[in-house]
């Protein structure tokens, strides 16, 4: 089993910045591919930037540009770096740990960003 803690949300205004950490409790966390997604109210979750162990990268293409993922092995860590944040950047972002089918999920961190 493993646990992902999610921090970094908070209240923004348009255009600003956040930065997302997710803290994972696995030894073996550099095999892991690890993904950010969101989930705005009335929504369904939505993938946001992935990536993969080896370090390549995936957009959704509405944050290209925006947004950066990143990850630090040597603290088990996946951060989201987000730029330039818009109003409908808002909801709740989740941490997501794959490996062989084996997924786990955050329980979110709440992200709003005011016009």
């Amino acid at each position: 089993q493993v646990q992902l803690v999610e921090s970094g949300g908070g209240l923004v205004q348009a255009g600003g910045s956040l930065r997302l950490s997710c803290a994972a409790s696995t030894s073996i966390f550099s095999i892991y591919d690890m993904a950010w997604y969101r989930q705005a109210p009335g929504k369904q979750r939505e993938l946001v930037a992935a990536i993969t162990s080896r370090g390549s990268t995936n957009y959704f293409d509405s944050v290209k540009g925006r947004f950066t993922i990143s990850r630090d092995n040597a603290k088990k860590t996946v951060y989201l770096q987000m730029n330039s944040l818009k109003p409908e950047d808002t909801g709740v972002y989740y941490c997501n740990a794959n490996l062989n089918r084996r997924v786990y999920w955050g329980q979110g961190t709440q992200v709003t960003v005011s016009s």
